[in-house]
């Protein structure tokens, strides 16, 4: 929904900041907000000295963008700072919980700002933008190209699938990127520093990084509840046993459906074709762990089977099939090791892709060549009148022939040259099947060239 935001302390996404003169009972959040872009602790490819938004932050015009970033990494508070540096009306929408009805307050609010004594800008942030429907996206539309307001949306997913080309043609993309290990320990060097948190030693220090993962609004929070139970507790130093007892088993963040999901299945492919078992063990693992759908991976492990063994090694089919009825018959956690030995054989198999390529190559030939008919020979003739036009005439059947093979027959349509779609590669069983090819593209050479010999004599 729409929230008026004249106060720049009211943002939630924030990631570090100068200490000024807060109350003592806002959150440690607040008090370590970035109130300048010279506060803000990370994001120095976008926001340095000669950075792409550094510069539009110096240029004096506001311009429409898309911040599109994992959690915590600063998407509403660089938003806000930009409102803050263009003297401009700052209006959030909540794409999870507005709708039509909170663009048209926009909307009215921006006109009057603009019409109104002051003649204030207003800038229109939406976050969670891919929430918003196609719709709902377009209501934009007329008032950014109008000028009515400068449009900032933040997005945790690829803005390329999920904001629609027409917004996303009039808005600059702007990457954000998870804050590194030294940019989260600044923040909690910043948090000591106005004694909002006990000392930390260094190993739960280490842990205590590792558990924000890279995401500033976790550290902060966890922040504030290890500082509350620390003093409940009357623990005046942190130790790692103690973070452990508060914290519980460490959970990451997962994003089972976004960018990031994406990014790890993509990565577990990736070790699986370069043949690497301990790379694809880990990325296998880091999905279980971080939720993902073990039927899902299954399907997925088939596909690579197919997709980058191939008949290089016809047994890892079969082996991830089985290996995906098995976890259906033992479910988690049993049937996950399974698939994790499905997919060390798939990383230590030989690797080819001549069936994937020849499929493709295949389709895109016939999808751009004409309808060829099937050549008379070819085709069945259940009837006498097909047989009477010659359908299945001169067909030689190869069990018949010499060796199980009609030497010297064509199966494709008549006029068209040999494609060469498969194009087998020399390891593991397409080595056997490559010779194979040749011998029999030896033996149709030969018959073709004495067929040939003995019509020019007739």
């Amino acid at each position: 929904m729409a929230t008026p935001a004249t106060n720049p302390s009211a943002a939630s996404d924030l990631f570090g900041g100068k200490a000024g003169a807060s109350a003592p009972h806002q959150p440690l959040a607040e008090r370590l907000r970035p109130r300048t872009l010279a506060e803000v602790i990370g994001q120095q490819h976008v926001l340095g000295p000669g950075m792409p938004l550094r510069l539009a932050f110096e240029s004096g015009r506001p311009h429409s963008c898309i911040l599109w970033g994992p959690p915590g990494v600063g998407k509403t508070t660089i938003a806000r700072l930009m409102a803050d540096a263009f003297d401009a009306q700052f209006i959030s929408i909540s794409a999870v919980l507005g709708g039509v009805k909170d663009i048209r307050e926009a909307v009215e609010r921006a006109q009057s700002a603009r019409d109104g004594l002051m003649q204030q800008r207003t800038i229109v942030f939406v976050d969670e933008v891919h929430r918003f429907n196609k719709s709902q996206q377009d209501a934009f539309l007329p008032h950014v190209e109008s000028g009515l307001f400068t449009f900032i949306g933040a997005t945790t997913e690829n803005p390329s699938f999920e904001v629609n080309s027409a917004l996303l043609s009039r808005a600059a993309v702007y990457v954000l990127q998870s804050l590194g290990e030294d940019d989260l320990k600044q923040i909690v060097a910043k948090a000591q520093a106005i004694q909002a948190v006990p000392a930390i030693e260094d190993e739960a220090l280490q842990r205590l990084i590792a558990y924000a993962d890279g995401d500033a609004r976790r550290l902060l929070n966890t922040l504030e509840t290890l500082a509350i139970t620390a003093e409940q507790a009357q623990v005046e130093r942190i130790t790692d046993t103690w973070l452990l007892q508060v914290l519980g088993e460490r959970m990451r963040r997962y994003d089972k459906g976004g960018e990031q999901f994406y990014d790890t299945i993509s990565a577990l492919h990736k070790s699986v074709r370069g043949s690497d078992p301990d790379a694809a063990l880990y990325w296998f693992c880091r999905m279980l762990d971080g939720g993902a759908d073990p039927r899902y991976l299954a399907r997925r492990i088939v596909r690579m089977a197919w997709e980058d063994i191939g008949l290089a090694d016809p047994r890892a089919m079969q082996m991830c099939n089985d290996a995906a009825a098995t976890y259906e018959r033992l479910g988690s956690p049993e049937g996950e090791l399974a698939l994790a030995q499905a997919v060390i054989y798939l990383a230590v198999a030989p690797k080819s892709n001549a069936g994937y390529m020849a499929y493709n190559k295949a389709k895109a030939f016939v999808k751009g060549d004409a309808t060829r008919p099937v050549p008379l020979h070819l085709r069945n003739a259940p009837t006498q009148l097909m047989k009477q036009l010659d359908y299945g005439r001169n067909y030689r059947y190869a069990h018949s022939e010499e060796g199980g093979f009609a030497a010297g027959e064509t199966y494709l349509p008549d006029g068209m040259e040999e494609p060469g779609f498969y194009q087998p590669v020399p390891r593991g069983l397409e080595i056997k099947i490559g010779q194979k090819l040749e011998e029999l593209r030896a033996l149709n050479a030969a018959a073709r060239a004495q067929a040939g010999g003995e019509s020019t004599e007739e």
